[in-house]
């Protein structure tokens, strides 16, 4: 029962999300992904600073795109940012140890063929989904808020 409803729960809350912000994207494969009005490395950047500035810790920044050059590939922009909090993450793993594998949270900026600039990350519900998460809504909730929050200052 409680597992329907934490589906239910996010399920409205994905939706309510999709119709009000227009630039998000949900993708079956569990990502939330935003459109940014920035490029690759001024998004990460604003993600990075809002970050910081709630007291988060940036574990590994990763530009994808210079690791290809060092092997002579070409990869358009594409930057990872790893960052987490143990306040947040720790109620998680307790609700579900395994949720640690998803932890800390990343954050992949990325140009598109087309050229648009995305920000994408772990749908919190997904996570909650694939770890078998039950009884968590408020840890969820708040990590569900905080992410979307951060990828709002990110990509405006």
């Amino acid at each position: 029962m409680c597992k329907k409803l934490l589906k239910s729960y996010f399920g409205l809350i994905l939706l309510a999300s999709l119709i009000s912000t227009p630039s998000v994207a949900q993708e079956a494969n569990g990502l939330i992904k935003i459109k940014s009005v920035a490029n690759v490395t001024e998004t990460i950047n604003k993600l990075e600073t809002a970050l910081l500035k709630k007291g988060m810790t940036i574990f590994k920044r990763v530009n994808h795109t210079a690791g290809a050059e060092k092997v002579d590939l070409q990869l358009r922009p594409t930057e990872l940012l790893i960052f987490g909090n143990p306040k947040v993450g720790t109620p998680l793993m307790l609700c579900s140890q395994t949720v640690a594998i998803d932890l800390p949270q990343k954050a992949l900026a990325y140009e598109d063929e087309n050229g648009q600039v995305w920000l994408a990350y772990n749908d919190p519900a997904y996570l909650a989904k694939r770890h078998n998460i039950q009884d968590c809504d408020k840890p969820l909730q708040k990590v569900s808020n905080a992410l979307a929050n951060f990828a709002k200052v990110a990509t405006e």
